[in-house]
């Protein structure tokens, strides 16, 4: 038959054998050039070319084979292939997932800059590649780089339209004042203590200048009849929100910046309610919302009890405070905690329950359900059970960026549109990045969507091998085997996705805690099918119930599959290695993260090219320097690794958060605590010269001394006056004093006061490994001019050069002899 091609002779009108370029030829634009198929090669190429058959050949005889195989490559067809390739990735859809990469690189780029760029920047950038991008339509790669330019600076627009809306005031410096305002949320804490989160009305004793609108603080107790929207009064310490406890780990300032808490602290005394005043219509929801979410919490633990009451309530209404510590840090260290915070797992296990329950009671129906969309009555319950589930679990933001993903899969059912798919997922991103795009600098947006994308794509892979795959029908089997088989699938299956999305998560997981579960798979084939198929399912139950009074039985079943879950990432923890695992490069994570865009998003053999990227993030894990000292931002406490698995601090009592971060960065197990004598001590009286490499500090008279693997010595100092001496032999001096300055003169020592780290935050100091006698380099956490998120730092007493704020003793009154 005249037209039909050597494919359409061999396939008998079907598609096998042809090749993926040729499918989509007809797609090319009409003055593209024409494609030239490359000739089949003969058959006798196939065999090796010193005529042995298949069998193994000489390794001289390979390398002439490969030289050959390379010798006939024609340069011009490959890139021929790689513009085919492209152009059958644009017809597929690649350059709309592509648009979340573009905007969250301008996001990033924002937030990685050293000064806060003016407004009108970003604006007049956006208009320019708008521009140029409609100008450029005629020119389809010009019009592509334009449109790539023109998303990475919507992002950086995004970001900056962020931080000018948020615009908190931060609380600059520590200070006690009275403090009068209308409680938002209250959460009881394992310790005993209750967190209040506060909006401030007015101070007093001193009036604050400039109050920060919100703050959070913890009291002993609070009164019985206090709720959300209360307000109340009390005597609290304010304390200015800290940076990062080293350079480059969490930022507390930022997290607080955009989420508007100004300040944080204590109340010195037990805070009272006092009148309550007419509060605005959205303050009143809010606080309606709040009310039932602390009755229901309360409800909760009163049927469950224990700690799987508290993790139930956590589960449901999103309060995690009363989790004791041993439970969290044994998920953490089992990888099973993604559990308790709220996401992205239990929203679709929610929605998944609703639509089962559903479609279950609509089968009880034949009528109805073969004349009604029935499956999209399902999905549209989900859809508002999953808003309603946000609200009650506290608008966290991981909860919202799940909301966003789970709801626009479900408007995709409601369409007719398939809901697993990359577009989708493409879609919530860019949501979430224009609403938030402060997140796409953090651990949960970048692991969740990196998860995401990841079992996304094995998913599609995975039905389309299933799809081109001819099988035969199953034989009948006995019910047994049919159920053992289901099983095994089912595992296979969790096992498999667990594996994918612990593999796209890891780096990031990596880069942000330094820690890893090295027993993350056998925890989570062990827990989730209880969470799966126990633990969610009948929380759903129950709180369908709990308004008819009848929710005891689920919650009760419910706590006892928490029960098992918590004995099971217990005996998991005790047999866990160490999970820390030291710092790796910023290089090798976005390799790894370019590795993951190519991988997911491309279906052609252009996937191939993520395997360089993929195995430079390998290569350059290790292309970091561990720092030798780390000091914290208030001078306080200074740590140093002496080998060993060892870290040697210079005080007793240290913060336990601190130095938890610390040791999981310089991979140490213990903390060696400081020995302290007492003056006059002969055994303080020797040479510092005289102290063995990585030895602990001791401390005497307001002077801590150390010496590092390397040689260095360490010198730690209350004042100048006790710091002087330490400039003849020291290599790095840290005084503790904002009011003093370097007592050294013409000294190599490296000098660190106080008000230094009030202003750049803490620090990290390296030694030069080749020269003993060079001076140590130093790197601190938070760069100058200041970026919004940091701009109270310039104002606390310490980065003013103030000694600590003391109250005025008040005078005393002499009474004349006539009054006594």
């Amino acid at each position: 038959m005249a037209g039909r091609g050597r494919g359409a002779e061999e396939g008998e009108g079907t598609t096998a054998g042809v090749s993926e370029r040729l499918l989509f030829v007809d797609m090319l634009p009409a003055d593209a050039a024409p494609v030239s198929l490359p000739e089949p090669r003969p058959a006798k190429e196939i065999l090796p070319p010193d005529g042995g058959g298949f069998g193994p050949a000489s390794p001289t005889a390979t390398i002439t084979r490969l030289r050959k195989q390379v010798g006939r490559v024609s340069w011009p067809a490959f890139h021929r292939s790689i513009g085919n390739a492209a152009t059958t990735e644009l017809d597929r859809g690649i350059g709309f997932l592509l648009v979340p990469v573009f905007l969250a690189t301008g996001v990033i780029f924002y937030f990685s800059l050293n000064a806060e760029p003016d407004l009108y920047r970003p604006l007049a950038a956006v208009a320019l590649m708008a521009v140029c991008a409609l100008v450029s339509r005629s020119r389809p790669r010009t019009h592509l780089l334009f449109m790539a330019a023109f998303f990475c600076a919507l992002g950086f627009l995004a970001a900056k339209v962020e931080t000018w809306r948020a615009a908190t005031p931060m609380l600059g410096s520590e200070i006690q004042t009275r403090l009068t305002g209308r409680l938002v949320s209250l959460e009881e804490m394992e310790n005993g203590r209750v967190r209040l989160t506060i909006d401030v009305i007015s101070t007093a004793h001193p009036k604050l200048r400039y109050a920060p609108e919100r703050v959070r603080l913890s009291a002993r107790k609070v009164p019985a009849d206090m709720t959300a929207g209360s307000l109340l009064t009390g005597y609290a310490r304010l304390l200015q929100p800290t940076g990062p406890v080293r350079p480059d780990s969490y930022d507390f300032s930022f997290d607080s910046y955009f989420s508007g808490i100004g300040a944080s602290g204590f109340f010195l005394g037990n805070p009272k309610t006092i009148a309550s005043q007419e509060a605005p219509a959205t303050a009143r929801l809010a606080s309606a919302i709040e009310k039932a979410r602390e009755s229901i919490a309360d409800h909760i633990r009163g049927l469950v009890g224990g700690p799987e009451g508290e993790i139930a309530a956590a589960l449901i209404v999103g309060v995690r405070a009363g989790i004791p510590d041993e439970i969290n840090e044994a998920m953490r260290r089992t990888g099973i905690y993604h559990i308790i915070s709220i996401s992205g797992l239990h929203m679709a296990l929610v929605a998944g329950t609703i639509m089962l329950l559903l479609r279950g009671a609509f089968a009880l129906f034949p009528d109805f359900a073969s004349r009604r969309p029935v499956k999209k009555y399902a999905a549209a319950a989900a859809l508002v059970s999953i808003a309603a589930y946000l609200v009650f679990s506290g608008i966290v933001v991981a909860a919202e960026r799940s909301f966003i993903m789970l709801a626009v899969m479900l408007v995709a059912v409601l369409f007719d549109r398939a809901a697993l798919t990359m577009r989708n997922l493409a879609i919530s991103a860019i949501a979430v990045i224009l609403v938030s795009p402060h997140e796409v600098v953090g651990p949960s947006f970048q692991m969740s969507f990196a998860a995401t994308a990841a079992l996304v794509g094995a998913y599609a892979g995975w039905s389309d091998y299933r799809a081109d795959r001819t099988t035969a029908p199953p034989p009948k089997r006995s019910f047994l085997h049919f159920a053992s088989r289901k099983l095994v699938m089912g595992m296979g299956g969790l096992a498999m996705t667990s594996i994918i999305a612990g593999s796209a998560t890891a780096l990031f997981a990596i880069w942000h805690f330094q820690r890893v579960s090295p027993l993350s798979l056998l925890a989570n084939l062990a827990v989730m099918p209880i969470v799966s198929l126990i633990v969610m399912p009948f929380a759903v139950l129950s709180t369908l119930a709990m308004p008819f009074g009848a929710d005891g039985p689920f919650l009760y079943v419910m706590g006892k599959g928490l029960t098992a879950m918590i004995a099971i990432s217990a005996w998991i923890s005790e047999r866990s290695p160490i999970d820390a695992v030291g710092l790796i490069s910023i290089q090798s994570v976005l390799f790894v993260t370019i590795a993951l865009v190519i991988a997911t998003m491309t279906t052609t053999w252009l996937r191939l090219v993520a395997i360089p990227f993929a195995l430079a993030g390998l290569l350059t894990v290790s292309n970091t320097r561990t720092p030798d000292v780390l000091i914290s931002e208030d001078a306080h406490l200074v740590a140093m690794p002496i080998g060993g698995g060892e870290l040697a601090v210079n005080r007793v009592r240290s913060n336990e958060f601190t130095t938890d971060n610390w040791k999981r960065a310089l991979v140490a197990e213990t903390i060696v605590e400081p020995e302290t004598f007492e003056t006059g001590d002969a055994r303080f009286d020797l040479d510092p010269l005289d102290l063995p490499p990585g030895s602990p500090f001791y401390c005497r008279d307001g002077l801590c001394l150390a010496r590092h693997p390397s040689g260095a010595i360490v010198a730690l100092a209350e004042n100048r006056k006790t710091a002087r001496p330490a400039c003849a032999f020291a290599d790095l001096i840290v005084i503790d004093d904002a009011t003093a300055y370097s007592p050294c003169w013409n000294s190599l020592a490296l000098v660190v006061t106080k008000r230094q780290l009030a202003r750049s935050g803490s620090a990290a100091v390296f030694f030069d490994p080749q020269s003993a006698t060079a001076q140590a380099t130093i790197r601190y956490a938070v760069e100058k001019p200041y970026r919004p998120w940091h701009e109270q730092r310039k104002y606390s007493r310490e980065a003013r050069g103030l000694p600590p704020y003391q109250r005025p003793e008040k005078p005393v009154v002499k009474l004349a002899p006539s009054a006594q």
